[in-house]
């Protein structure tokens, strides 16, 4: 069985999107699958025109009939490429979530972007998603069949539940420093609780967004919360982190998924986030809070609930571990995934 995945940028970077694609192409591999990687360049999914010449060249390059699956962070402007292939070879797309409902997109972009995703995905021969939500806005916005969507969520890791901060309780939030991230929101609901005791860990990339970065270290540093909130960059194993932690959060304002609730829910922390996108299909009500997306203020009480009640988090910790030992491991993402390639080959 060989399968060739196509990715663009670098499939080490440590976000959600690509440690499904790092984890899922172990667990193709472990099933039997010879998987061949191509890369497909920086810059998507607004790749400059030489970029953007050469993954296509490189796609074309693959021979009639092979079965390519391919990240939809690209697949989601290769339109025109699709178009013309889409006969020729067995195209699967994998979509972590629509492109067009990243935040902070100008409406151009968000028509743009729509246009050319719907196009694309009218081209491929099967769609793999990565969460319920995302097959719901596929077949509401983006014409696809529901019948031509296979779901795979997220595998996730058994874990040891958190032994926490023993001190003041340790809010941890991990995600890419984005506006999507809304890590602004969370800074801003610490500021309204600083009169407690707290420490804080933010990890996540800035180096993809360096704009939204800028602005989170400014934010922290005319707060007066820097003695309190550790910006931690990008880290190689969260685990350290999640067991050290008594509280998670993180104040998305889309999620596709969302991997790193999934973990928190495998590590027992009781969680605070937004009920947006795929949040409250990951996290039930008896694991956390979850408040509308930029209210703050909600934001701030619920963390405020969990800081001067940790019998409230105690049993929201329990849900979470109930929660977490519920969700699939990554052998069976593979096996779905697996499974549904077989019937295309």
């Amino acid at each position: 069985m060989k399968l060739v995945f196509a990715f663009p940028g670098s499939l080490d970077l440590k976000t959600g999107g690509y440690g499904y694609d790092r984890r899922l192409i172990a667990a193709l591999e472990a099933s039997g699958w010879q998987v061949t990687l191509m890369p497909l360049g920086d810059g998507f999914p607004y790749p400059d025109g030489p970029v953007l010449k050469t993954a296509e060249e490189g796609l074309s390059a693959v021979p009639d009939g092979a079965l390519i699956l391919i990240d939809g962070l690209a697949f989601g402007v290769l339109d025109e490429w699709a178009a013309r292939e889409g006969r020729r070879l067995n195209i699967v797309a994998l979509v972590h979530h629509p492109l067009s409902l990243e935040t902070g997109l100008s409406p151009e972009r968000v028509t743009a972007l729509r246009r050319s995703e719907t196009r694309a995905l009218g081209h491929a021969r099967h769609i793999i998603v990565t969460s319920p939500q995302t097959a719901r806005e596929l077949v509401a916005g983006f014409c696809v069949d529901v019948e031509n969507i296979t779901i795979a969520v997220p595998g996730t890791d058994r874990v040891s539940p958190a032994a926490g901060s023993n001190g003041p309780p340790h809010i941890l939030s991990v995600g890419t420093l984005t506006q999507r991230k809304g890590h602004d929101v969370l800074i801003a609901a610490l500021k309204q609780v600083e009169d407690l005791a707290w420490t804080a860990t933010i990890a996540g990339s800035q180096r993809l967004d360096a704009d939204t970065a800028s602005k989170i270290e400014q934010q922290i540093r005319a707060s007066g919360l820097g003695d309190r909130v550790n910006l931690a960059g990008s880290v190689e194993d969260t685990g350290v982190l999640f067991a050290g932690a008594d509280l998670f959060a993180l104040a998305s304002r889309y999620e596709g998924y969302g991997m790193v609730f999934a973990e928190a829910l495998a590590h027992g922390l009781p969680i605070v986030g937004c009920r947006t996108g795929a949040v409250p299909d990951v996290v039930p009500d008896d694991a956390g809070i979850l408040v509308p997306v930029d209210d703050v203020r909600a934001f701030a009480n619920a963390l405020r609930r969990f800081l001067i009640d940790p019998k409230r988090r105690l049993e929201k910790a329990v849900g979470a571990q109930r929660a977490g030992a519920l969700l699939p491991g990554w052998a069976e993402t593979g096996c779905i995934v697996s499974d549904v390639l077989e019937e295309i080959t």
